[in-house]
């Protein structure tokens, strides 16, 4: 299902499709590109975690102008200590679309269908100036840690409006290589 915005009436946002891959790598790649903190293997993740248990597909989306994928963001499984949750891992826009807001929509409609589906918080290791916009905060005030050093700003987590948020080391899918 497609749905478009008020405020760009041509831009839809849908589950990812197997059709969508060559052009899901390429912003990857190309958002990632001049990226002041990356590896440059951003889009050998998506791929990766999509061969795992992790992968929702439901939960990775494609943002579309015109039909052309400019955009995509993927949440997968993590765990909390001994509860399920969710990592953003990665949030890509086309360096030519972005700060016209596909990202934070991409992060909105993620969050929504994430929250319906029963899941209590995601986490994201990035910039706070960026994704403390979107609603995440510093994950460390809620005893949720990452499982690898990084200072304590850039790991945050946006709850879903639960109040019993779990607590604890955050696990990734092996994927991510933790």
């Amino acid at each position: 299902m497609t749905k478009s915005y008020p405020d760009n009436p041509s831009l839809a946002i849908r589950p990812e499709r197997a059709s969508d891959f060559a052009g899901i790598r390429s912003v990857v790649q190309a958002a990632f590109r001049s990226a002041e903190h990356s590896d440059g293997n951003e889009h050998d993740l998506v791929e990766r975690i999509r061969k795992t248990d992790a992968y929702i597909p439901e939960l990775a989306l494609v943002a579309l102008l015109d039909g052309k994928v400019v955009g995509h963001i993927m949440l997968s499984k993590i765990r909390i200590g001994h509860a399920q949750a969710l990592a953003l891992a990665p949030l890509s826009v086309h360096p030519d679309h972005q700060g016209k807001g596909i990202g934070k929509s991409l992060i909105g409609k993620a969050h929504g269908k994430a929250s319906e589906s029963g899941y209590t918080c995601c986490v994201v290791l990035g910039s706070p100036g960026y994704y403390s916009k979107t609603g995440y905060k510093k994950a460390s005030n809620f005893g949720i840690y990452a499982p690898f050093d990084v200072p304590d700003k850039y790991y945050m987590v946006f709850p879903f409006g639960a109040s019993d948020i779990p607590a604890g080391r955050v696990s990734y899918c092996e994927a991510f290589g933790s």
